[in-house]
């Protein structure tokens, strides 16, 4: 499948059962609550977090999610652990490493206003142009293909498991692996990205052989939400 430039029908043309990737964000962590730019950095879920997990595992009883893969940091594994132990996944949660977040460079560690104040020329193109205006960050392009690699592993998953899978990742990687069903290359328009917010696609064969049927059901779902507005979350 590398001569695809998307993740689109075609890809999903071997598969044989009607199947939804639940594609997840972890739980809010210290550095959520603090409005702080985490990229790659490692922050513990507070106990918020740990809460809304466990909302979202409620909202997941019933639905066959028959794997669970998450990103290696430590925010999507608790998250990740949490859906497991209550969900009953047999084969335990997954790291894959395709699904870690983002290298938010220079501004790691931040809140916004600090990365304002810290690189105020970075910061007025970041405003429209997302991370690809901060130079030590990960690149879009590199972005794009890694959320196609990490597509490619999911739906091998979802395959080998006959069922349902799920991913817990962050918002930053969850924007792309939406993204590239589009074949946006770009960072806008963004998404919103609530913290233990669902994004479901669903899958469903036509023809052996054929293009799948595809649909977002799910964009930023958030089980257990009082309705309030989620702001961007980068």
């Amino acid at each position: 499948m590398s001569h695809l430039e998307s993740i689109n029908q075609e890809f999903f043309a071997d598969m044989v059962k009607p199947t939804s990737f639940f594609i997840l964000r972890h739980g809010e962590t210290v550095a959520n609550a603090d409005s702080r730019i985490q990229g790659r950095s490692e922050y513990p879920l507070n106990d918020t977090g740990r809460a809304q997990a466990a909302t979202l595992a409620e909202y997941l009883m019933g639905r066959n999610v028959r794997r669970l893969l998450h990103s290696p940091l430590s925010r999507a594994a608790e998250t990740a652990e949490i859906l497991c132990r209550r969900l009953g996944v047999a084969t335990g949660a997954e790291p894959e490493p395709l699904l870690v977040e983002l290298d938010t460079g220079r501004f790691s560690g931040l809140t916004l206003e600090e990365a304002a104040m810290r690189y105020p020329e970075e910061f007025s193109r970041f405003r429209h142009r997302s991370w690809e205006a901060v130079p030590d960050a990960e690149r879009a392009s590199v972005l794009y293909q890694r959320a196609m690699d990490a597509w490619t592993v999911i739906k091998r998953t979802a395959i080998e498991a006959g069922g349902n899978v799920a991913v817990v990742s962050h918002g930053g990687t969850i924007q792309w692996l939406v993204r590239v069903t589009f074949g946006c290359r770009t960072w806008m328009p963004l998404l919103t990205t609530g913290n233990c917010g669902v994004f479901e696609l669903y899958v469903q064969p036509t023809e052996p052989g054929e293009p799948a049927f595809m649909q977002w059901r799910d964009l930023n779902l958030l089980p257990g939400d009082d309705g309030e507005r989620v702001p961007p979350v980068f």
